[in-house]
Order: structure tokens, then C-alpha cells, then sequence
């Protein structure tokens, strides 16, 4: 059972970079959601200030991730946000990464255990999505979550994920974005930001069944691997690159803006994105 309401496009960030104000303006340029990166806990109580500053915007985690947060916590802020306002709050979990996590072991037993917990906990099976990657993880999403919340992912992966979903579940992929029609620069913008998760094998061995190889995936990674993961160039060539993924099957696109001035970005493209929300 898919979440309703997330709209075509979203925003994505890092957590702390989320104010009620650009909240706000978000909502009004026509984006359907606002996901909140960079593991925001369980608890953080700017859910609630996001959601009381604007009317319609979805707000979903991306991820909590379950070695940090309990999940009884995640349970009860669910619940009480989902009460306050009905709809409008999707709980992304996921497992990390092990580059990060000490006691990153048995990552597939962690979420189903967290799963068990938030079913035992009267958290709704279309109020929570899985960060996924691989067939059995996506899997385990398609069965006991509204769907599956991909990340550093390309239009090949996409197509394959909704082939293991099915059409009813939800699939919502990130995709960085560097509005810059000089290659050169745009790249080495990209590069920048993307050039980190080389360091995390759950991207890199995804990637590389996906075409990429040893060449693109060695720090600080090819122009290759930066153009599969960044969407550069003008307006029109940024939203082609992001139709993609729509047209490989995804219900949703999270727009994460590389660069200083993200807002004048979004401003720049919300005109020639189909931001059609449920």
C-alpha cells in the first residue's frame, strides 16, 4: 500500500537545513515533500514546526536509521504526528551503512525486528518506507512498507526496483541535481558532494551492476560516475535527467541541490517540473 499525497517532486537536504520558512516556499513553489537526510533522530521535534508552517507539504524521514534511533521512538513520533496531521508525515528507516555503524550486523534481521516493532506499536504499514537498494531488501519493503526509498540511484536501478515492487507500491528515488550548463564546473560541483560515498560499498556494489566500474567507482570518481548520479547542465537537461527516473517507473523524485543557494535552484526549476501532487 503505497503513501498517498508525496506529489512528482520532492526536496531533499540534510535535516538541519530545514527551516519552517523554506518549508514554506517549498510548498508554494508546487514540491510535494520535504525529505529530511542526513539520519535526523527518531525524536527531533522539528517535524512538528515544519508541518505547523505549512498546509499540505508531506515531511518524511530519509532515513532514520535504526542503530541510532529506537524504534518504540520512532513508533510515538509517528503516531503523534500522524494525529495532529493526518497524512502528511512518511517515516523512511534504513539500516546505514557499515563504513558507520559499530555494530552494523545482521542489517537485514535489524529492520525486520524495527518492522515488528512499529507493527506491534499500531504504526500503519503505508505510514513507513525502507531505504533500498537490493532485490531482497526492496523486497522486504514491497511486503511490509508502503515501498522503497532508494538513494545515489540511476534510471537502470529504478526500472529494476519497480519490476521487484510491482506497480502498487511506492518507489521514491534522490537524485542531486548542479543547475551549471559548463560540464566542466558542474561536474566538479558534482564531484564534490558525490565524491563521498565512494567510500560506502553499499552504493559503489549497487552501482557497478549497473555499468559502472573500478575506473568510475576510485575516488575521486570519474566524470562517468558523476554524471550518472548528477543531474547537470541547464534547466531543460536537469529535468530530462530527472523524467528518467519517472519514466523507469518511480512514483517520485527527491531533488537534492548541490551548491550554495539551493532555494534560487529550486525556484529556477519548479516551472518546467511536472509538480503534480496527489
Amino acid at each position: 500500500m503505497a503513501f498517498d499525497g508525496l506529489g512528482t517532486f520532492g526536496v531533499w537536504q540534510p535535516y538541519p537545513q530545514f527551516t519552517p520558512e523554506s518549508a514554506r516556499e517549498i510548498e508554494e513553489l508546487g514540491y510535494g515533500t520535504i525529505w529530511l537526510g542526513s539520519s535526523p533522530p527518531a525524536d527531533f521535534d522539528g517535524y512538528e514546526q515544519l508541518l505547523g508552517a505549512t498546509e499540505s507539504l508531506v515531511v518524511a524521514t530519509s532515513i532514520v536509521n535504526v542503530w541510532a534511533s529506537a524504534p518504540e521512538a520512532a513508533a510515538d513520533t509517528y503516531l503523534r504526528l500522524d494525529e495532529k496531521f493526518p497524512g502528511r508525515f512518511l517515516l523512511g528507516i534504513g539500516a546505514g551503512h557499515r563504513e558507520h555503524t559499530a555494530d552494523y550486523t545482521k542489517p537485514y534481521d535489524a529492520l525486520v525486528d524495527y518492522l515488528d516493532v512499529l507493527d506491534a506499536r499500531g504504526v500503519p504499514q503505508h505510514g513507513r518506507a525502507l531505504a533500498a537498494l537490493g532485490p531482497r531488501v526492496a523486497r522486504l519493503a514491497r511486503d511490509r512498507t508502503a515501498g522503497a526509498l532508494p538513494y545515489l540511484t540511476v534510471p537502470e536501478h529504478t526500472a529494476e526496483l519497480r519490476g521487484i515492487l510491482g506497480p502498487e507500491a511506492l518507489l521514491a528515488v534522490e537524485h542531486k541535481v548542479v543547475l551549471d550548463d559548463d560540464p566542466a564546473r558542474a561536474r566538479t560541483q558534482g564531484r564534490d558532494r558525490a565524491g563521498f560515498y565512494l567510500g560506502l560499498s553499499n552504493y559503489t556494489n549497487n552501482l557497478r551492476r549497473f555499468g559502472l566500474d573500478d575506473t568510475d567507482l576510485t575516488a575521486p570518481g570519474s566524470d562517468r560516475y558523476v554524471d550518472a548520479v548528477v543531474a547537470h547542465g541547464a534547466t531543460d537537461q536537469v529535468a530530462d535527467r530527472l523524467n528518467q527516473h519517472l519514466q523507469a517507473g518511480a512514483d517520485h523524485v527527491a531533488i537534492q541541490v548541490l551548491g550554495d543557494d539551493a532555494t534560487a535552484v529550486l525556484r529556477t526549476l519548479a516551472p518546467v517540473l511536472t509538480t503534480n501532487r496527489d
